[in-house]
């Protein structure tokens, strides 16, 4: 969830940071695990119970003709995201062969319960953790020729969430107030990492105002898109910039949270997130993480506006980190 080298935007929402080793989960709990899941704890267990590395697991899939990722499989084993598409479920079948698992036991706690399992996962990810344990997002920012300092600082930053009446994260507005520390920078790259189960060919990236889309790159597994904000002006050093864009996604499930990450201190910050005016949460709250794998602090509940259907917070000094709103829908 920090920026990329190159001062890409980032945002994550509602899933949990997979450890590519998995957790160890004692070989005895498996079969309670297996009889009562969910699913995302069998799937770990049974992989802890086996000692395989997620990379021998991958191997073996592919011995049996099926392509799953490692950071997939993490996804999986950590609840942030469900095997849904044909080839997954293909790649669940082939896992109780390999993993010696009773016929059908994954396949069978994944059909059961779908709406509860999605409600137990753990509530935070780190996108940047997530993607570049498979080196997803270094391979999109290659693609973009990105350099290791994009030459930006940002002075401010105002975001604006859309939560849709079916809790789906519909929308982000991004506003960028930039001062280049070099000349000649022409761009911003932007990050957006979607819910669980978002489908990024059908996000939609808008230039807003005094930029223009460049290259869009997306990654469906991991639901990250990386687009290129095109300015029509070189600035200088010590030049400072405004501009506007916005992702347009509503393509995932439940969302729970929005939390943004910055690799370094600063300027001003502001999150507005607005729900649904017939769907409002119970309780809002801010946090803040000193890093991907660090824990939370700074939990501060949140007031939603019954005018506005919204709530924010704002930062008026940026550390490193992530920072972000969190809510409750039950």
């Amino acid at each position: 969830m920090p920026h990329a080298p190159q001062h890409a935007d980032g945002a994550a929402v509602a899933t949990a940071e997979p450890d590519v080793a998995g957790d160890a989960i004692p070989v005895p709990e498996l079969d309670s695990v297996l009889s009562g899941g969910p699913f995302h704890v069998a799937l770990r267990a049974a992989i802890a119970a086996r000692g395989l590395p997620l990379q021998r697991v991958q191997h073996h899939l592919s011995r049996h003709g099926v392509k799953v990722g490692v950071t997939s499989l993490s996804y999986w084993q950590q609840g942030a995201r469900r095997p849904q598409r044909p080839e997954s479920l293909r790649a669940v079948r082939a896992l109780e062969e390999i993993l010696q698992l009773p016929e059908e036991s994954l396949i069978r706690l994944l059909a059961e319960n779908t709406e509860g399992t999605a409600e137990r996962r753990p509530a935070a990810r780190s996108y940047r953790s997530l993607v570049e344990a498979d080196g997803v997002l270094a391979g999109l920012l290659a693609e973009l020729d990105a350099p290791a300092d994009g030459g930006l600082h940002i002075l401010g930053l105002h975001e604006r969430v859309r939560i849709g009446d079916r809790r789906e994260l519909l929308d982000r507005e991004a506003h960028h107030i930039v001062r280049a520390h070099r000349d000649g920078v022409d761009r911003f790259l932007a990050v957006y990492h979607g819910d669980p189960g978002c489908t990024p060919d059908l996000m939609r990236v808008q230039a807003l105002e005094n930029c223009r889309t460049g290259r869009v790159l997306r990654h469906h597994d991991t639901g990250v898109l990386v687009a290129e904000l095109l300015f029509d002006t070189r600035l200088r050093s010590g030049d400072t910039f405004l501009f506007r864009y916005g992702v347009e996604d509503g393509t995932a499930g439940v969302s729970r949270e929005y939390a943004r990450g910055f690799g370094h201190a600063g300027g001003q910050y502001a999150l507005q997130v607005r729900f649904a005016e017939s769907l409002l949460p119970l309780r809002c709250h801010r946090f803040v993480q000193h890093s991907a794998a660090a824990p939370r602090s700074g939990r501060q509940e949140l007031p939603i506006s019954p005018l506005h259907h919204s709530v924010h917070l704002v930062e008026p000094r940026l550390r490193t980190g992530i920072v972000g709103i969190g809510w409750d829908w039950e």
